[in-house]
C-alpha cells in the first residue's frame, strides 16, 4: 500500500539494532524507513493495534456500492 508520508520520526536506537534493520530492508529490497514501517504494521496487527490511515480506508470501502458490475 502506497502512502503520502507526511510525518516524521526521529529517534535513537543502539548500532547493533540499527544494523539489523539495515540487513533487513537490504533483504527484502527496502528502505530502511520503509522496512520500519512494515515493521510497526507487522507488529500493531499482531497485537490488534488499529493504524487510523487503515481505519479511514475501511470506512471508505464500506460506502462502496457492492455487486455492481459494469
Amino acid at each position: 500500500m502506497a502512502s503520502a508520508k507526511t510525518a516524521t520520526l526521529t529517534f535513537r536506537i543502539e548500532p547493533g539494532l540499527k544494523e539489523a534493520v539495515r540487513t533487513a530492508a537490504v533483504n527484502e529490497h527496502r528502505s530502511i524507513a520503509n522496512m520500519i514501517a512494515v515493521m510497526i504494521r507487522d507488529y500493531c496487527g499482531r497485537v490488534g493495534v488499529t493504524i487510523q490511515e487503515q481505519q479511514a480506508l475501511i470506512a471508505e470501502d464500506q460506502k462502496l456500492p457492492r455487486g455492481n458490475s459494469k
